[in-house]
């Protein structure tokens, strides 16, 4: 009977919190026992059960306070970390997932401090480029490879996780280069082969990695009709569509901008998500960021072509999701998007070229149906959970 601890940022909610509950869920199922440590937002009465609260809101509070003020996240929560181990130690666990452990709620100086001696193997899935940098979760947009050889001076400081004062980013990573390494039984996931790549240039090049996709839940994601073009009125519309959780210009806004004014009466551009200020492409209809899934695939199944031009992706699953829902995609080849596109499916793009775009565009337009499908079938969340349960076993034998 496999004893599994999950720790991650939440429990239940979120594309990473989901993971966990899902893979619980799996293993509980098969007569195994789990428990996720997490530290913030609610979690969803099915997943009480398995959750493990660490700290408190006030914990919370402090640490984005201090992390404000002198750029050191990850080194509060010190007094929750310690009660944290005592519960894992009573648990006992066989195999220890970590997840993303920035968000204010853990002390990873304590947390890696127990890992060098507990004895047990322990999977870190890296969702993001933090556990190797002396602050930024991903640098590549703006060019910056001092994660290489010792970060200072961050040029982005002022990025989640934000610092409005103190640079301590020479800190920050010599410490994590001293606590991530030397750990015995530590193996790193990554959800694309480009983490992958930047995970072997980093100061964790010692531990092995493997390739594992995060997947979707093909039966939300699925061609859905629904009454979105009826509603705004785009029948006789070419639906470009592109989705985020929050706009910036890491999602390629500069290109939206450039595309809005390339287009005539005949298509539509289509932007859903949060815009967080950020000014909106002229020509463009605009949705707020949805829960509801099912409304997204009607969204995702009636639009002509996905597009995705934002510069720092560690996997993309919005254009798998427009996939599993029947629609081509067009993507520029930007850290880790163009893994999720074959040319059956959609278009990859080198960069962003005004002389070509439109008929780019047309191109993917045509691309059959039955491909986008086969494609996004390679992503079905099962296939992922079961890759990680072989892990399991395969570590635990």
């Amino acid at each position: 009977m496999m004893k599994v601890l999950f720790i991650n940022e939440t429990c239940g909610r979120g594309s990473h919190g989901r993971i966990c509950t899902d893979i619980a869920d799996i293993i509980t199922e098969n007569g195994g026992q789990c428990k996720i440590g997490y530290g913030r937002d609610t979690v969803p009465d099915n997943y009480q059960k398995y959750a493990i609260r660490i700290g408190n809101s006030f914990d919370i509070y402090i640490h984005v306070l201090g992390s404000r003020v002198f750029d050191n996240t990850g080194f509060y929560s010190a007094g929750a970390t310690k009660e944290f181990i005592h519960k894992v130690e009573e648990f006992n666990p066989d195999i220890i997932h970590l997840h993303n452990l920035h968000g204010y709620y853990i002390n990873i100086k304590l947390l890696f401090e127990y890992f060098k001696t507990c004895g047990k193997p322990i999977i870190w899935t890296l969702h993001d480029c933090w556990p190797f940098t002396g602050h930024c979760t991903c640098s590549d947009y703006i060019g910056c490879d001092k994660w290489k050889t010792g970060c200072f001076r961050c040029p982005q400081k002022t990025n989640y996780p934000t610092c409005n004062l103190v640079d301590n980013s020479r800190g920050n990573f010599k410490k994590k280069k001293e606590l991530f390494t030397k750990i015995p039984n530590l193996y790193i996931v990554t959800p694309s082969i480009w983490l992958k790549g930047q995970v072997e240039a980093s100061f964790l090049y010692e531990y092995p990695v493997r390739v594992i996709e995060s997947g979707i839940d093909l039966r939300t994601f699925k061609p859905s009709q629904g009454n979105f073009r009826g509603k705004y009125h785009l029948e006789n519309k070419t639906v470009l569509l592109s989705v985020a959780n929050a706009w910036s210009d890491r999602k390629g806004l500069a290109e939206y901008y450039k595309l809005s004014e390339m287009l005539d009466d005949s298509y539509q551009l289509v932007m859903v998500g949060n815009l967080r200020g950020e000014a909106l492409p002229q020509n463009t209809l605009h949705i707020e960021h949805t829960n509801n899934q099912q409304e997204l695939a009607e969204i995702y199944t009636e639009s002509d072509v996905y597009l995705n031009f934002s510069c720092e992706e560690t996997q993309g699953l919005t254009t798998v999701e427009a996939l599993a829902c029947g629609t081509p995609v067009l993507v520029i080849d930007r850290t880790a998007i163009a893994e999720c596109v074959n040319d059956s499916c959609g278009v990859v793009l080198k960069a962003f070229d005004e002389h070509t775009m439109l008929d780019d565009i047309n191109t993917a337009k045509y691309k059959e149906k039955e491909a986008c499908l086969a494609q996004a079938a390679k992503y079905e969340k099962g296939i992922c959970f079961e890759k990680y349960i072989a892990f399991y076993e395969e570590l635990v034998k």
